[in-house]
């Protein structure tokens, strides 16, 4: 995997995927988690949390649909 980046031309609109485990978050969202250990949340590049969804893939199409570039971060 050698894809070559030119980040000189990222309109801004960055943002970052990056799975959080669920007993982490507030009860009110655990309860709405329907049994998931982990979940994926998106912030933009001042660190604010855009969204929370159940899996990598939707928050990368999420992302995608909104024209935001998506990055994971491990």
């Amino acid at each position: 995997m050698n894809t070559k980046l030119n980040f000189d031309q990222q309109d801004g609109n960055l943002v970052y995927v990056k799975p959080v485990a669920v007993a982490d978050l507030p009860q009110e969202v655990q309860e709405k988690a329907e049994g998931l250990t982990q979940i994926f949340a998106v912030h933009n590049a001042e660190g604010e949390q855009l969204a929370l969804v159940a899996d990598k893939n939707l928050a990368f199409e999420l992302a995608r649909q909104h024209d935001m570039s998506p990055m994971t971060v491990h």
